[in-house]
């Protein structure tokens, strides 16, 4: 009986650090497949308003605040669309991915399409 709870207490021991020191990017590796959002990067992504593309420093600031940007909540229904949305098309991977920002006065609506799936936030 004292064996087998030393051999565990041992196992699960090792085990605690393993979990508790592993590498930088192992761990953002894990959280990336959990993000609500992940990063755009600069050279998979386009953006238009009204369809027309932005380019140069507009472009880069726009990337640089979605990527900034903290999600709050996910609609479990997609709010309603009004006005002129900012349309981010990107590629993550073999993914392509579009999203539809449709801003308000105190909150931006953010769209989520993929493959065949709509997710709001």
């Amino acid at each position: 009986m004292t064996t087998w709870f030393i051999v565990t207490l041992f196992i699960f021991g090792a085990l605690k650090v393993l979990v508790s020191s592993m590498p930088t990017s192992v761990v953002e590796s894990i959280i990336s497949r959990f993000e609500l959002h992940q990063k755009l990067e600069e050279e998979n992504t386009s953006i238009s308003i009204d369809g027309k593309n932005i380019e140069g420093e507009m472009k880069l600031q726009v990337i640089h605040e979605f990527n900034e940007a903290l999600f709050l909540d996910k609609h479990y229904f997609p709010p309603h669309r009004e006005g002129t949305p900012i349309v981010i098309n990107t590629k993550k991977g073999n993914k392509e991915i579009r999203f539809s920002l449709y801003s308000h006065e105190e909150h931006v609506d953010v769209i989520k399409q993929y493959k065949k799936k709509i997710v709001a936030y």
